[in-house]
């Protein structure tokens, strides 16, 4: 049975009359990655505070390998490397110097020292640039030596808090290889902190969704997938050719069928079961040709989206989209 290093037990923080996290429990298996996922505000940095002991719970306990995070924080911290969403460095100083400087203030020196810093800096893709001065690195190149600089004191757990907020394509794929090797083959456990749902879940091994302090769902994506239907339904995707009303007639007397909607020439069919099968043997039988069949669910974004609606949210990403419509209709309107 795999050990949980992470116990997180009724954790809440409240900030006046603001609950930032509410009676929040979690357990963290070994050597996972495991992605705490929500909109800005929910609550997800204030919880990796508490678990650094770098600020003290309203109410409940987080442990880390048994040690507790606000009553023994050195202990935790012996633990625990940390990737904020900005990493630090002395910017006169070049990427080598920073890892030097964060190995002494760790205890380590001489050949050890020298040779640990080489290493790091080969793994995360580093070498080239480990003599120029912090200053001139990119966002991508700063998050990498913010990982070697972790790193340095060989921590059995590393959390990470937006690691990959501004950072291009080619950099994030890096960067996401690179933590998942630290999980595999190190056997690291890793919490990442995020709001961009499609590159976490390249990653992570489970993931939880975190509301306005509220941890409303947690698992593995198929957990979630699932767990969802069974509340809430399939929703499946349906393009025919040719797209009629008496197709739509006899969609609605199909086995497992509660509604369908229609936009432009595609079907939206809400059922209480998986009807693909079925309703692909249906049209053949009937001559309609598929352009496109999709069930609707199977990515995070998805799941993301129908756990918010579950839980009475807006996803800050439909609002966004919202206002941008609103100022689109008004533009034109103030044009005509």
């Amino acid at each position: 049975m795999t050990e949980n290093v992470i116990e997180i037990s009724h954790l809440t923080k409240q900030y006046g009359n603001k609950t930032a996290v509410n009676d929040l429990n979690l357990s963290i298996r070994k050597g996972e990655v495991f992605g705490l996922l929500g909109p800005n505000g929910a609550g997800k940095t204030t919880t990796i505070l508490m678990l650094l002991g770098l600020t003290e719970p309203s109410a409940g306990t987080a442990e880390i390998y048994g040690k507790d995070c606000t009553r023994n924080p050195l202990g935790v911290k012996s633990l625990v490397g940390y990737l904020p969403d900005n990493t630090g460095f002395y910017t006169d100083m070049t990427g080598r110097q920073n890892l030097r400087f964060t190995g002494w203030l760790n205890g380590l020196a001489g050949q050890e020292l020298e040779n640990r810093i080489d290493h790091l800096l080969e793994r995360v893709g580093m070498t080239w640039a480990a003599d120029q001065k912090a200053g001139t690195y990119s966002k991508g190149m700063r998050q990498r030596l913010g990982i070697a600089d972790t790193l340095m004191k060989d921590p059995e757990i590393i959390i990470m808090d937006e690691p990959t907020l501004g950072i291009d394509p080619e950099g994030m794929r890096e960067l996401l290889e690179l933590i998942r090797e630290l999980s595999v083959e190190d056997g690291r456990t890793i919490l990442i902190s995020s709001h961009q749902l499609h590159q976490i879940q390249q990653v992570c091994d489970r993931v939880g969704i975190f509301v306005e302090g509220n941890l409303i769902a947690c698992g593995t994506l198929g957990e979630l997938e699932e767990k969802i239907r069974r509340d809430a339904g399939y929703m499946l995707e349906l393009d025919p050719k040719p797209c009629d009303d008496q197709l739509l007639g006899m969609l609605m007397q199909q086995d497992g069928v509660q509604k369908i909607e229609k936009e432009g020439e595609r079907f939206i069919i809400y059922s209480s079961k998986d009807i693909r099968g079925n309703l692909t043997r249906f049209l053949g039988e009937k001559n309609y040709t598929v352009l496109h069949l999709h069930q609707r669910g199977g990515d995070l974004d998805e799941i993301y989206r129908r756990y918010f609606e579950k839980a009475g949210q807006n996803d800050e990403r439909n609002e966004f989209d919202k206002k941008k419509k609103r100022g689109w209709k008004h533009r034109k309107a103030k044009r005509n």
